[in-house]
This record gives structure tokens, C-alpha cells and sequence, in this order.
């Protein structure tokens, strides 16, 4: 594929490339903040085993595939449902953003923590950022107009 058809392809702004660029933001921020983490934060060195050469290393991929997957399912629930809310609203406005946010949250987040409740406050707690971000910046550029 010519370098050219590859640039126009990733320039369409269809919900399908948005929750792809979306997913693929996410697991490289996830993958980058995962190993961080591991490195900074996760100080318990697993047992030597028998069967693992490097059970430092395979911690540490672990970590960051863990929060790779994690963010790569925000953001591209977020996207898609933001993209996808746009489409049949056609309207673009913060309530896309904040219902994509609270889904996102919601099922991810609540996912992992494995209850309704926790879904229900991380769903509410990134929609309610996400509003509060798109009203901040939109509040911007109609200032520095």
C-alpha cells in the first residue's frame, strides 16, 4: 500500500479510524504507564521458579499488558460511543463526550472492580471530567476568538 492511500485512510474521520486511533492512543499510553509503574512501584520481587529465565521481565510485561489492554478499552469505548452518539445526534457537544466517558468507565472500570457500584462511580466520575475538560476548552476557543 502506497504511503499516500495509508496518510488518507488514517485522515478519515469515520467512527471506525476515531475508535481505532482512539484504542491505539490508549494501549501505547497504558503500555508506557504500565511500565512505569512496574518500575517505580512494584517493588515485590517474584520468586525465582524453575520454569521462567526472567521472572522480573515477565512481571514487568505483565504490568504493562495489564494496563495497555486497560487503556486501550477506554479509550476506544470512549471514542467509538462518542463517535457514534455524534453520528445519530449530529450534534457535537459535551453530552457525547460525557455518555462516552460514563460507558467507558462503566463497563471497563466496573468490569475490573468486579461490582456494579464501582462501575457506577467510575462510569459518573470520567463523565463528569470529561464534561468539565469540554466545557474548560470550548470555553477557551470561544475566547481567543
Amino acid at each position: 500500500m502506497e504511503l499516500s492511500k495509508v496518510r488518507d485512510l488514517l485522515d478519515q474521520h469515520t467512527p471506525i479510524m476515531v475508535t481505532a486511533k482512539g484504542a491505539t492512543m490508549g494501549l501505547a499510553t497504558g503500555t508506557v504507564t504500565g511500565a512505569i509503574v512496574a518500575a517505580l512501584f512494584d517493588r515485590d520481587v517474584p520468586p525465582v521458579k524453575k520454569n521462567v529465565t526472567h521472572p522480573e521481565l515477565m512481571r514487568t510485561l505483565k504490568v504493562c499488558g495489564n494496563y495497555g489492554l486497560t487503556f486501550a478499552a477506554l479509550g476506544g469505548i470512549y471514542a467509538g460511543v462518542e463517535q457514534l452518539l455524534e453520528k445519530q445526534r449530529k450534534k457535537k457537544d459535551f453530552i457525547n463526550g460525557a455518555v462516552g466517558a460514563f460507558v467507558a468507565g462503566a463497563s471497563v472500570l466496573g468490569f475490573k472492580g468486579r461490582s456494579i457500584s464501582s462501575g457506577l462511580f467510575c462510569g459518573s466520575a470520567l463523565a463528569f471530567t470529561s464534561a468539565v475538560l469540554e466545557h474548560c476548552l470550548s470555553d477557551d476557543k470561544t475566547h481567543d476568538q
